[in-house]
Formats: structure tokens, sequence, C-alpha cells
């Protein structure tokens, strides 16, 4: 089960409230703007700061 469209729309990022998608694989939702990767476990978003990755490419 993925992440629903109505979610991720309104998902923002904790940081800079810049807009997040669903990386390709579906493991997290990156932030356009500070490349910041959070988790998804067992479907739902873990949008701790703590949590998150910096993936730059």
């Amino acid at each position: 089960m993925a992440i629903h469209p109505d979610l991720l729309e309104i998902l923002v990022c904790p940081v800079d409230k810049a807009a997040l998608s669903l990386k390709a694989d579906g493991s997290g939702l990156k932030c356009q703007q500070c490349h910041r990767v959070y988790p998804v476990k067992d479907d739902i978003p873990v949008m701790l700061v703590d949590e998150a990755t910096i993936e730059v490419s």
C-alpha cells in the first residue's frame, strides 16, 4: 500500500515547509528544497527531523 495522494499533497518538510515527493522505491519522502528524506515505515511517513537523512542526488 502506498501513501495516499491526498496525504502527499498536504505534507510538507517540517524544516523549511517545502513540498515533498515520494522516492521511486517508496522508502521515503524527499524534500525538494533541503534534500532531507523522511522514512516511510509500515506505510506511515515519519516526519521527524532526527529520523531524516540528507540525500543530495
